[in-house]
């Protein structure tokens, strides 16, 4: 199912980065969403194991391997992530048209 999420060039050029630093074994980053902050859920992201995490959605694109949380699948539904760079900050983000508002923050999301 490859319409739950894409992934834009500039987040997966920061992925490559981010996995050539990652633990032993790990050969992935994995997405979840976790009910936290206070508009209702944060994105997650983690170092993951595509061997031994099953049921997981997998995006293999250009040498980056995403996986996709089973749980955060319908909130991440023709989501698109990305990375930004700005004078203060640099991060990944996430275009999601299922969000319904935003905290002020930004850190946080409800749908």
């Amino acid at each position: 199912m490859n319409n739950i999420l894409s992934v834009t060039s500039k987040a997966i050029e920061q992925i490559k980065k981010i996995m050539s630093n990652a633990p032993n074994g790990m050969d992935s980053v994995v997405i979840g969403v976790d009910k936290s902050g206070c508009s209702g859920y944060s994105y997650k992201l983690d170092f993951g194991n595509s061997s031994v995490l099953n049921n997981f959605e997998i995006i293999n694109q250009d040498g980056a391997k995403v996986l996709i949380d089973p749980k955060a699948t319908m909130f991440l539904l023709g989501s698109v992530m990305d990375y930004r760079e700005d004078k203060l900050a640099s991060r990944f983000v996430f275009d999601n048209p299922n969000e319904k508002s935003t905290c002020g923050c930004g850190e946080s999301f409800n749908i």
